[in-house]
């Protein structure tokens, strides 16, 4: 096998991967070359994405304005996710259609790159872990505060953010997934505040490695590597051999290379331009 064929197989498995992983939660619906995940029941709203059909026509702006269209019936953000390299007319016709596009380096992991060190203040969590609702708030703050520079953002604002999300479904609906092993939630832990989170979502051999997001008053001190590379060694001791994930830009793609990470594609996500 070549090297160009078997980048073309990783990218196969990344877009049958994309395809499945929303299915378990979401409503599925079909828009011409276009498909729609609705999520059903809490977390972060899905997207809509190209249909991972043989029959699929190439991607047009009415496709994508009509996805738009029910997504604004059903109150939900207008999000589009794609490889440019698997479909590279996406890009034309969500532009076409009024929307702004950003790149992220799509990187996957060296199989043969070392097995990452533990760090002392990082776990994966259980499903009864009492730092489990901070952990899954904390993103939301890490989010809120773009970038990797140090803020003020700090354990007040994420226990606010635990306290605003309290009663939304959001524990119990990850404490199953953590149970029946398809969302792995790993956790920096200081002095009783959680200072980062991120997450595997293992589907057969393939994962990918989300949602990693350190409080932005505990930056520049390595817990953002540190839960990646938790994630990868759970991952690798599981016995998955493709670990993938989406870097938000340049420099922390060079972070995530320090793990073994290497770039593989571009990830594309098209939203409104005042989004």
């Amino acid at each position: 096998m070549t090297a160009i064929d078997a980048h073309s197989t990783l990218l196969g498995r990344l877009e049958r991967y994309y395809d499945t992983v929303p299915r378990a939660a979401a409503r599925v619906e079909e828009y011409g070359s276009l498909t729609l995940f609705v999520r059903e029941g809490p977390g972060w709203p899905y997207y809509a994405r190209p249909a991972l059909r043989p029959d699929a026509p190439p991607p047009s702006a009415a496709d994508v304005r009509e996805v738009c269209a029910r997504l604004r019936e059903l109150g939900l953000p207008e999000a589009f996710e794609w490889v440019a390299e698997t479909t590279p007319g996406m890009r034309a016709a969500v532009e076409a259609a009024g929307l702004r596009v950003s790149a992220h380096p799509l990187m996957a992991r060296d199989a043969s790159a070392p097995v990452p060190e533990p760090h002392p203040r990082v776990r994966v969590l259980g499903a009864q872990d009492p730092f489990l609702a901070a952990a899954l708030a904390l993103p939301h703050v890490a989010f809120a505060h773009p970038g990797t520079a140090t803020g003020p953002a700090g354990a007040a604002e994420l226990t606010a953010e635990i306290t605003a999300r309290a009663g939304d479904g959001s524990v119990p609906h990850h404490q199953d997934r953590i149970r029946s092993g398809r969302t792995v939630l790993a956790a920096a832990v200081e002095d009783g505040v959680v200072l980062c989170s991120g997450m595997h979502l293992p589907v057969g051999d393939v994962t990918e490695i989300a949602g990693v997001g350190t409080l932005p008053a505990a930056r520049r001190r390595g817990f953002g590597l540190a839960v990646t590379g938790t994630l990868v060694t759970h991952a690798l001791a599981a016995g998955i051999s493709t670990v993938f994930l989406s870097a938000g830009d340049d420099e922390v793609a060079r972070i995530y290379a320090r793990l073994g990470f290497h770039p593989v594609g571009t990830a594309l996500i098209a939203q409104p331009a005042t989004a």
